[in-house]
Parts: structure tokens; sequence; C-alpha cells
């Protein structure tokens, strides 16, 4: 951008970085996906609040739901879980921008694109607030929209609202972890814990294929089974049920999760010299650029080990394999990071083509999870 100050808009784009939701949006696409094949493989879903509603009482604010309304009710609930997961990232980035300037992180070695914090563009305050800003409004989606359990599902008690004790988990440490990643004296400084740091201690890597990879996929089946066919969680049965119903879902997530977490190892290859600096040691700082290379190619490589595995192990079904349609643009990024001799500035190009290969392979893996919902039981 030069040395001219952008205008407020861009700058306030420029530190939200809105290039990278596509690693929030694209397991949350997959999740859709997924839920639309759990309603095929799993009629008795359907079948099961109709049970509930019968079983009520004629005062019950019961409403029961059929075939149709059991896949509209998909999209609700994957926008308001895609919102929450966008705000995190936001929140998450926000707080990184500024963190790494008061850290020493970002100085003007920054061979990364440019900061605002770091840049002047935005005083550490300025970006603070907008993170606090994004984390209460992420709390808001959260605990109004993602934490209730509906009333429906219960047959007593209708006006009390019960809360899912596994979602406000999420809910929490998705909040605590957006300011947790990078740290800071904002403001886990305020409670004693200033020196906390996912990303600085090289625990990195680790919270995002949790938290942008297996949560964010399995986030929208989740609030499907939990919410519209009223497998309650608190409940001995309906969670067992539940908890089996996801195993299955969660075969699917561990591809996106590598591909999410190949974004920030790529990442981390090429800030690992400045990182140095400013004691933050991610895993390309504790043990060198050839471990993470490798560990780029075991995560890319293994994500389409996985069609491979699904199709010839668990599920036989052909459309597993659409995301191999991706294979040749993988193979630019992995002969640059894994076999190349490329570094720092010259790695920018494959942050980003890395976010897009994610983005092309989760959508080649909902289409692929979408098309066979249309396939005879």
């Amino acid at each position: 951008m030069g040395d001219k100050k952008p205008s407020r808009f861009a700058v306030w784009a420029l530190a939200s970085r809105p290039h990278t939701l596509t690693a929030s949006i694209a397991p949350v696409i997959v999740g859709c996906a997924l839920t639309a094949r759990l309603i095929h493989d799993n009629p008795g879903l359907i079948e099961r609040r109709s049970r509930i509603c019968d079983g009520g009482g004629g005062e019950s604010s019961c409403t029961d739901i059929d075939s149709v309304s059991a896949w509209t009710s998909v999209l609700p609930l994957a926008v308001q879980f895609g919102l929450f997961a966008c705000l995190i990232q936001v929140s998450t980035n926000l707080h990184n921008d500024y963190a790494d300037f008061v850290k020493g992180a970002d100085t003007d070695k920054r061979v990364g694109q440019a900061r605002a914090t770091q840049r002047g563009w935005l005083t550490p305050y300025e970006t603070c607030r907008g993170c606090v800003l994004c984390m209460l409004a992420a709390l808001i989606v959260g605990m109004v929209r993602l934490v209730p359990l509906e009333r429906e599902c219960f047959a007593d008690d209708s006006e009390v609202i019960k809360r899912d004790p596994y979602m406000v988990f999420i809910v929490a440490s998705s909040l605590f972890n957006a300011v947790a990643y990078t740290g800071g004296p904002f403001p886990l400084g305020y409670i004693g814990l200033g020196n906390v740091s996912i990303g600085y201690s090289g625990l990195g890597d680790l919270f995002v294929f949790l938290y942008f990879g297996i949560i964010a996929t399995l986030g929208v089946p989740y609030l499907y089974l939990t919410h519209v066919a009223c497998l309650i969680p608190t409940s001995e049965a309906p969670r067992q049920e539940l908890l089996s119903i996801l195993a299955t879902s969660f075969w699917y997530s561990l591809p996106v999760s590598n591909l999410a977490t190949s974004i920030i190892v790529v990442n981390n290859l090429r800030d690992r010299h400045t990182d140095v600096g400013a004691g933050k040691k991610t895993l390309a700082v504790r043990f060198g650029g050839t471990f993470v290379k490798c560990e780029y190619f075991i995560l890319v490589v293994g994500s389409y080990a996985f069609c491979l595995f699904q199709w010839a192990i668990r599920t036989n079904e052909l459309l597993d394999l659409l995301p191999l349609l991706s294979v040749p643009f993988s193979v630019r990024h992995l002969r640059a990071v894994s076999f190349g001799y490329k570094d720092g500035q010259a790695l920018n190009e494959h942050v980003g083509g890395t976010a897009k290969l994610q983005f092309a392979y989760c959508l080649l893996l909902a289409a692929g999870l979408g098309i066979s919902c249309f396939s005879v039981r």
C-alpha cells in the first residue's frame, strides 16, 4: 500500500483480514453437506421429533417437522454457526494484529502482509476495541442462538430455557482462545495470564487443527442433532446415539483440519526468522524449516490419502473421491513449500494459495456429500 495511509475502511479491512475467512467458511460448508448426509442416512432422525411431539401433550408448544422442513432447518443453523466462526476469526485476527505489535513480532522487518497496528494506521487501543466488539458480537450469537436447546425438545418445563453444556464450552473456549492465541497484556494481563500464548508456545498448529477443523466442521451437524432431532446431550440414551452419529461424521473433519493447519504451517515457515527475535516459539522456530516442510507435506498429502481411505475402506462411494480433482492445484504448493527453496517473502503467495486449496478441497468434499444424498437408500 506504500507509505500513504489507506482509507479508514481499508485499514479495518486490513486488520480484520477478510481474505482469511475462507478458513472459517469452508468447514461450515462441509458441515452443511455432512448434515444433509446424516438426514439421508438416518431417516429416523425426522421421525424422532415427531414421536417427541406426539408424547408432549396437547398443551405442548412442540412444532412437528416433515422431511422438507428437516432439510430447510439446516440453513439457519449453518448461517448462525458460520457467523459465530467468522466473528471468532476476526476477533483472533484483530487481537493478533495488536499483540504481535506490542510483543515485538511485527516490526519494520516483517516479511508478510502489512499490519495496521505495525504501520501506525491503528493505535493498539483502537485495535483492541475492535477485537472486544467482535468478541461481544460472537458472545451474543453464541449464547443467544447456539447454546439454548429448543423448548420443543422437552415434553415438560417447556418455558425453561435449557442450555447445552457442550456448546457453552465451545463458545467460551473459542472466545478465550481468540485472545490466548497471541496473548499479550490485554485482556489476559488483567487476570494474571499475560504470559499465556497459544501461538508463541508452539501450540498454534494444534489450536487450528481442533477449532478451525474438527469443531468448525462438526458444529452444524451437532446443532442439527441437538436442536432439530432432539438428541439432548444431557440425557444418557440420546447422548449415546448423538456420539455414535457424530463419530461417523468425525472422519470427514480430519482432511479439513489438515488443510486448515497447513495454512498456519506455511505462514510460520515464512515468519520463522523474525519470530525468533520476538520469542515466538512456533514449531518452525523450535524444530527448524525442514521439520515444518515435512509437516506441510504430511498434512496436504494426508488429506488426499483420506479420500482413498474413505472410498476403499469405509464407504465405497465414488463421490468421496471428488476432492482428488484439486490434486493438480496442490502439487504446485507442495513443490514450492516442501521441496523448494523459497523462504521469507517468497512464500507469501503460498500462504494464500494454501488457503485457496483448502477452500477448493472443501467445496469438492461438500459437493460429493451433497450429491450422494440424491442416491437411493
